[in-house]
């Protein structure tokens, strides 16, 4: 193997984790490259704030429409870099799209507001913050990514997107797509690397005036204490350890039906899956007597393929830190199939509680695995959805009305669904209660988080 020269800057190996084999690599990119790429950013937002609002727009829209046609091509490097099954990656590769058409709608509806004060006349701007950071996770790197990058840049902002060190090959095509549709040069940056490195240098540089990280929450408080220092903006998309509730009057039969998607989904590496399974005791074994033949309809396999609904877990690594939730004595009432030979894979398992203290009912495993835990009443299913440090989101199965709206409003957590597992629409807002973050993304809203309020008066007395 020929050395690299003693200047190259180092280089990820982005593997496929299907298959094991070496895909790319992707240079990382130094601390003084992260500067010259702030600079370059601050003198890029001005351009794209001297045009007209309608212009944004027009540009936002036009980088939408290179997403919609790219996105056989987005959602073919996202089954080989993240191993997500192939529909999986399109509607990915599809959400961005509409993120990117959502928040251009949004561009002239910024508005401040006039308010009665006496003696003069009183209105409120929203100003762009300047460079905004964005810090992509590999779980799902192309909406997350969008989720701030969208917003951001619709409320007159740079962006510099720093992706996960396993998966930049779809952020570093979103770039090329952006420079294509006709965004400014410069305005939309990514720079793979490190978080120790690449990441922690955007975090610090002065010239950012926001940080959006969606990852673990111990790397997140870290993160927001650096932020800290500089008093810094910050939104955090966290970790969650989800509850899917099963009263006894719920539809049954759906609810065991759909419970394999919501915590399977993308192998289980989903900071919204359902994981914790909380069934109400009269029918809880006839839900686990309907979930056995849900989940072992799972497919698993090649994401390449179209039939496939679970693909690998994202590394080794990963697979290792999944395997040791579930010990060899663990009561695991389903295990599914995996398949033979290369690839990082795990199979869906379900486990029903049976001790204290459980590491697999208490902690976030960000893989295939599920605890079922039965309840009697009410008062005991919303404190076993309460016992954790996470509240990101949450399904509750009930046929009673009043029922599913008090829970609701006793389940700590951002995100909750009623006789459904749907957790995230570009258009309502996101984000979690306790360790599973701060601050909200998507929705009406997701705009004004990239702007300060900023107030003016106008005195209208004579003299």
């Amino acid at each position: 193997m020929q050395e690299q020269p003693v200047d190259a800057p180092p280089e990820h190996r982005v593997v496929n984790p299907a298959t094991e084999e070496v895909i790319a690599t992707v240079p990382a990119t130094s601390p003084a490259a992260v500067d010259a790429a702030v600079r370059r950013a601050a003198r890029a937002r001005r351009t794209w704030a001297a045009l007209a609002p309608a212009d944004r727009a027009r540009l936002l829209r036009r980088f939408a429409a290179a997403v919609d046609a790219a996105v056989p091509e987005l959602a073919g490097l996202e089954v080989r870099e993240a191993g997500h099954p192939v529909a999986a990656a399109r509607w990915e590769a599809g959400n961005v799209r509409d993120l990117l058409d959502y928040a251009a709608g949004g561009v002239e509806r910024l508005t401040g507001r006039q308010i009665p004060v006496a003696g003069g006349l009183d209105v409120t701007f929203h100003e762009p913050l300047g460079v905004v950071g964005v810090i992509a996770p590999w779980n799902f790197p192309m909406p997350i990514a969008a989720w701030a990058t969208a917003p951001a840049l619709a409320a007159g902002n740079a962006v510099i997107l720093k992706p996960a060190e396993t998966t930049p090959l779809t952020a570093l095509r979103l770039a090329e797509l952006g420079l294509a549709a006709g965004l400014p040069e410069n305005l939309f940056q990514v720079l793979p690397g490190a978080g120790p490195v690449t990441g922690a240098a955007l975090v610090d540089h002065p010239g950012v005036a926001k940080i959006v990280f969606t990852g673990s929450t111990a790397v997140g408080k870290a993160v927001m204490a650096r932020c800290a220092a500089q008093v810094k903006r910050v939104t955090l998309e966290l970790g969650g350890k989800s509850p899917n509730i099963v009263f006894a009057d719920a539809d049954v039969a759906r609810a065991a039906a759909t419970a394999p998607g919501s915590f399977l989904d993308n192998t289980g590496q989903d900071c919204c899956a359902r994981s914790r399974i909380l069934v109400q005791r009269p029918v809880y074994d006839r839900f686990l007597e309907l979930l056995e033949p849900a989940v072992r309809a799972v497919t698993v396999g090649d994401p390449a393929d179209p039939d496939t609904a679970m693909g690998p877990l994202i590394s080794a690594a990963h697979r290792d830190r999944v395997r040791s939730y579930v010990p060899e004595d663990a009561p695991a009432a389903i295990r599914g199939e995996i398949p033979a030979g290369p690839g990082y894979w795990y199979p869906a398992t379900v486990l029903e509680a049976h001790r204290a203290g459980d590491r697999a009912a208490a902690e976030e495993i960000f893989g295939p695995v599920a605890v079922v835990t039965p309840f009697d009443d009410e008062a005991e299913a919303v404190r076993l959805a309460n016992a954790t440090d996470y509240g990101l989101s949450g399904s509750i199965w009930t046929r009673d009305a009043a029922r599913a709206i008090r829970v609701s409003r006793a389940v700590a957590a951002g995100n909750l669904s009623v006789n459904s597992h749907s957790s995230v629409r570009y258009a309502t807002p996101f984000g979690g209660f306790k360790q599973s973050g701060l601050g909200r993304e998507l929705g009406p809203d997701a705009l004004a988080a990239f702007t300060e309020t900023k107030n003016v008066f106008l005195s209208t007395e004579d003299g």
